[in-house]
């Protein structure tokens, strides 16, 4: 169990918190659990933070994440809801803090992007895709739980597509104008 890598992503909200755990192992993926935290809108906006921290805090310690990755608010026209939003975000990134993790931080359109190749897709396409991938049927009741399973995706995606500069493996591949500059640069690529 020690060659999987648990990563915790979360939708940050005020009214609805989503949260996804998936489960890595070599090229393994699986969903560890997903869902949402409910508050009332008629709790104390200071109550509704207190439980944030609270059910991040509580999801590190159960699922004991190797890393945590969070959707950054996009911007809206109403700038009392980006607060309250920024707020949730800080308040959740600070109970992984507390606990050893940092976050990472994705914006909707990175994680549409890493998900279904299109920055502009629908929240169903991207629920279709994720359950494509993580090869599960069930339908989820809130797309905030389901954005925070693709946050978790794509976090794995990028941390995955990094290639060291100096790798061996890497050949540079020279630029060229025409196929006879680039069959003559490149003669072992020619079947």
């Amino acid at each position: 169990m020690k060659d999987t890598e648990i990563i915790l992503g979360i939708d940050p909200g005020t009214i609805i918190m989503g949260y996804g755990l998936i489960a890595v192992n070599n090229k393994t993926i699986s969903l560890v659990e997903m869902g949402i935290l409910k508050l009332s809108a008629k709790e104390d906006h200071s109550e509704r933070l207190s439980l944030i921290f609270k059910k991040t805090e509580s999801l590190i310690r159960l699922h004991k994440p190797t890393s945590m990755a969070i959707e950054a608010p996009f911007f809206g026209k109403n700038v009392q809801s980006m607060l309250k939003l920024g707020r949730a975000q800080g308040v959740a990134i600070a109970a992984g803090m507390a606990q050893g993790l940092n976050a990472v931080e994705y914006a909707p359109r990175k994680i549409k992007q890493s998900i279904t190749g299109r920055g502009n897709a629908t929240k169903e396409q991207v629920w279709k895709m994720l359950q494509c991938t993580l090869k599960f049927e069930e339908e989820s009741p809130y797309m905030d739980a389901t954005d925070a399973v693709a946050v978790a995706l794509c976090h794995h995606y990028q941390q995955n597509s990094r290639i060291p500069e100096k790798s061996p493996a890497i050949k540079k591949v020279k630029k060229t104008n025409s196929w006879e500059s680039f069959i003559a640069s490149n003669p072992g690529r020619i079947k």
